[in-house]
């Protein structure tokens, strides 16, 4: 088979005015960025204000194994084999960043058969998005020590700066550093350190806002520290958040690009899924609701991450109601769940299967909680045997799951009729209920220890003394009322990577609590949790190249 890279060049992408048209978007809401890219005006949310929503469909997974499931993919088939059925669908997907595209981790366009294009130009710099986010953060973190240089009226405590630079590469020599250095003219000497771009609030606020005036005033909310009598300070006091909005003007608006099968997707937006909450942005989501039957999005990592986040923390500020969720799962996950190294996955292993398979119970019960109907794709790989083909079927079958194996990776759109027409069935047959899990003005400590206890199964929750001691701050401050965002990590349902399948009589322990006041949710930090990635001993990078005739190579 071709790589991807392979495979999306040899495509024939359609003029993106096309795939416009076919949604009924009118030329002038359109900014181009060349011929196979566009942005889509506020002119256009405004006139489509009023159409009838379509259904949204989210697409989560289980807990994965280090190499990933193929979640994107899945989504991207969804799409295109939406269409193969008769359906107006568009998916809705996160931007990729520069920083795993170069290190380990790939892309987020999709794979095989099912990729968003271009290909190369999502993978690299796009619409310029990310590069906007970065500078906004940076304005930001230069006012800061710009203030204090020129006399610090503001009275900021350089000890208590939370606010960091940013940059959308990985680099661990970045993560603590000294600015300052080399005499008076060159500022005040301080601890820094750089986030990588997903992880700013900067993205989580663009993702979470409902237009450019609410950006403006989420900017302006973001918490830089405090000042020496420990009183917040905020980016308005510094009054760059209307700078910081004007950088960002461009990058608020949606961008419209294409499937391998001519089938549109709108890109936008992509905050991590540990750190923060690992989905588009509303207004594409939004958006896409108003111009197609079915909406098809997605959230980051497993279900216990992504889902947790979309249903209690995206849904709520852009009041969606989410119709079915599709919990992709491999037979390889299921495995690495039941204890076979990543090295032996391709090995048929009938009772790693059935000891892994309550990982896939535990999510089905979780995505339930909500009150969302859910679907199991069982993303197909060469390596899955007949022998544990059956035992997932019948495992399926007998908890009344509905299920379809997608082979969208290796034939597209085809591959994924039978799991797009599950799809349809179960929202024209299955009523959501959708509820969040929890009241926003329940006390701190009580809304993780609901997450902790319904989502992880944990018995209770440890808290460390710096953690309570910020809990205290942000109940000071009256901001308790925000929804909780669960840094942990994505390989297990606990925060111990190590603890596989479905772990029981554990305690969840929260080191440190952060307030992202602008994006509107409190950052629970379990486990050792990277803010700046670093690039593996043999990165991606280093594969990655370029000829004569511009034709780029190793790009996956």
């Amino acid at each position: 088979m071709h790589t991807d890279i392979q495979i999306a060049q040899s495509c024939k992408m359609e003029p993106i005015s096309k795939i416009a048209q076919n949604l009924d978007i009118l030329e002038d809401e359109l900014e181009y960025y060349g011929r196979f890219k566009s942005k889509l005006t506020p002119a256009l949310q405004n006139r489509i204000n009023k159409n009838k929503d379509g259904k949204l469909i989210l697409v989560t997974a289980i807990n994965p194994t280090p190499a990933g499931e193929g979640k994107t993919t899945t989504t991207v088939g969804i799409g295109q084999a939406m269409s193969k059925i008769g359906q107006k669908a568009i998916i809705a997907l996160r931007e990729p960043s520069l920083g795993p595209v170069m290190g380990v981790k790939g892309g987020a366009a999709g794979g095989g058969y099912s990729q968003v294009v271009p290909m190369e130009d999502i993978n690299l710099h796009f619409t310029g998005d990310m590069h906007a986010i970065t500078a906004a953060n940076n304005l930001l973190s230069a006012a800061i020590d710009n203030h204090i240089h020129q006399g610090n009226q503001l009275n900021i405590d350089p000890r208590q700066i939370v606010w960091k630079r940013a940059l959308d590469m990985n680099d661990r020599a970045l993560r603590n550093i000294v600015v300052g250095l080399g005499g008076k003219v060159n500022g005040m000497p301080r601890e820094d350190g750089f986030l990588i771009t997903v992880a700013s609030e900067v993205m989580a606020i663009l993702c979470l806002s409902s237009d450019i005036t609410d950006l403006k005033n989420r900017l302006g909310k973001i918490i830089i520290g405090y000042s020496f009598d420990g009183s917040p300070v905020y980016s308005r006091d510094l009054n760059v958040h209307g700078a910081m909005a004007l950088l960002l003007k461009d990058s608020i608006k949606p961008n419209l690009v294409q499937t391998l099968e001519n089938t549109p997707a709108l890109m936008h937006g992509g905050p991590f899924a540990n750190i923060a909450h690992g989905c588009n942005s509303i207004i594409a989501t939004k958006l896409a609701l108003k111009l197609c039957d079915y909406c098809i999005t997605e959230a980051g990592f497993g279900a216990d991450l992504g889902a947790e986040k979309f249903f209690n923390i995206k849904c709520r500020y852009g009041d969606l109601k989410p119709d079915a969720a599709v919990l992709v799962a491999t037979i390889r996950a299921i495995k690495y769940n039941g204890g076979v190294s990543k090295n032996d996955l391709s090995s048929p292993n009938v009772n790693a299967l059935k000891k892994g398979f309550c990982n896939v119970e535990k999510h089905i019960e979780n995505i339930r909680k909500f009150g969302v109907p859910v679907v199991v794709a069982i993303n197909h790989f060469s390596s899955d045997s007949d022998e544990e083909i059956e035992y997932v079927k019948s495992k399926l079958k007998d908890m009344n799951i509905e299920y379809a194996f997608s082979e969208v990776f290796t034939k597209g759109g085809e591959g994924g009729k039978e799991l797009a027409q599950k799809i349809v069935n179960i929202t024209n047959t299955v009523k959501s209920n959708f509820k969040p899990l929890y009241e926003l003005n329940t006390p701190i400590q009580q809304k993780i220890e609901i997450i902790a206890k319904e989502i992880y199964g944990a018995s209770g929750v440890d808290y460390m003394p710096s953690a309570q001691k910020s809990i205290k701050k942000i109940e000071s401050l009256g901001m308790d009322n925000l929804p909780i965002c669960m840094a942990k990590t994505q390989y297990s349902i606990s925060d111990n990577p190590s603890l596989l399948g479905r772990p029981e009589g554990f305690n969840i322990t929260v080191r440190e609590i952060r307030i992202s006041a602008g994006a509107g949710f409190i950052v629970a930090i379990t486990g050792d949790i990277m803010t700046m990635p670093g690039l593996p001993k043999t990165p991606s990078a280093e594969k990655i190249d370029i000829d004569d005739n511009g034709t780029i190579y190793g790009l996956f």
